[in-house]
């Protein structure tokens, strides 16, 4: 029985993390590099440190019975190391997949779901020589999330003025003709054992998540190949506990696998209040081994991201009883820093 979770990152997904395993009676050790990290306001202990910090690590581990994480670009080896003393869900394997853009999607591609064109890059020649991929998005194969590590290449012209840093491995992602973004939160408790909330649809500007809502204006087709296709890579990755993809879908409506998150996910902040049970309390159910409880739709939806000062309207604002307000406490307001979000409910 597991009464002491372990949470790598304090960021605001290990807030929520946090609050969703007070309700279940386990308290939370959040460990974090950030030492204004905004977890440490939600959880019973923190632990600042570096993560290759050894010392640090031994304390973690000494006070909690499992651990889990909040983002996926904590050293692989740390992972590991953890994982010898506790245990660590999702395994450490996953992330080593997951981390690379290119063996992420080298992984999709065996599985025979469809994504972008791409191709990995190291110099400026191979750049020049796959222009059959451009229009296209340059990315960084690691690190880099909200758009960071990423530049828009329209035209081979473009070349000429982006300062790229071939210092670093970058993929090259074929832009596609894009009518929608979709995502899929699910749960794997085990074997053929899944919960798995609809499809949501999602809104980017400037790279950063601005808003997500359920239902998701889709085909039924596309909505059953979507939950398909993230079954299949929960399944093949042996996960357990809340994974999300993220999909494209073109003019044609042609489906692409767009990335693969190994946790709890921005877009699926709406379940807190549009189910009976989020995607926070369902991973921890899943990597706790508590009770499997059947997903249910209560409210249609709409989450909104508070980006950087835009909070300021919201925190003495009185709400609606459809409307959920939720302050990451954040210390410092920053530009297109992700502050807080509002969930809105059809009552």
């Amino acid at each position: 029985m597991v009464e002491n979770l372990g949470i790598i990152g304090g960021g605001q997904l290990g807030s929520l993390l946090c609050k969703a395993a007070k309700k279940l009676n386990i308290k939370t050790i959040i460990f974090s590099d950030d030492e204004n990290a905004p977890a440490q306001n939600f959880c019973d202990e923190f632990i600042f440190g570096k993560y290759n910090d050894q010392e640090k690590i031994n304390l973690f581990t000494s006070k909690v019975d499992l651990v889990t994480f909040e983002f996926e670009n904590i050293p692989v080896e740390t992972l590991k190391l953890i994982d010898e003393v506790k245990r660590v869900l999702p395994k450490p394997k996953i992330n080593k997949i997951i981390q690379n853009r290119l063996s992420e999607k080298d992984f999709v591609n065996k599985l025979n779901i469809r994504t972008t064109s791409y191709v990995g890059v190291k110099n400026e020649n191979e750049l020049r020589s796959n222009i059959n991929l451009i229009p296209g998005i340059l990315k960084t194969t690691t690190l880099g999330y909200d758009g960071k590590g990423q530049f828009k290449i329209n035209d081979v012209k473009d070349l000429e003025r982006l300062n790229i840093d071939f210092s670093k491995d970058y993929i090259l992602e074929k832009l596609v003709k894009l009518k929608q973004e979709i995502s899929v939160i699910i749960t794997r408790f085990g074997h053929q054992r899944f919960e798995i909330y609809e499809p949501i649809e999602n809104h980017h500007e400037d790279q950063i998540l601005r808003t997500s809502k359920i239902p998701a204006n889709i085909s039924e087709k596309i909505s059953n190949l979507s939950i398909d296709h993230a079954t299949i890579v929960a399944d093949e990755l042996d996960y357990i506990g809340t994974l999300c993809v993220e999909y494209f879908i073109d003019k044609n409506d042609n489906l692409y696998l767009n990335e693969i998150a190994p946790r709890v996910h921005n877009s699926g902040h709406l379940t807190i209040n549009s189910h009976n049970i989020s995607q926070f309390e369902n991973h921890i159910r899943a990597i706790c081994g508590l009770e499997k409880i059947k997903v249910k739709k209560l409210h249609d939806a709409h989450m909104k991201n508070l980006i950087g000062d835009e909070i300021s309207n919201y925190r003495n604002k009185h709400f609606k009883d459809s409307e959920f307000f939720f302050d990451y406490l954040k210390k410092e307001i920053k530009n297109n820093r992700k502050m807080g979000h509002l969930t809105t409910i059809k009552l």
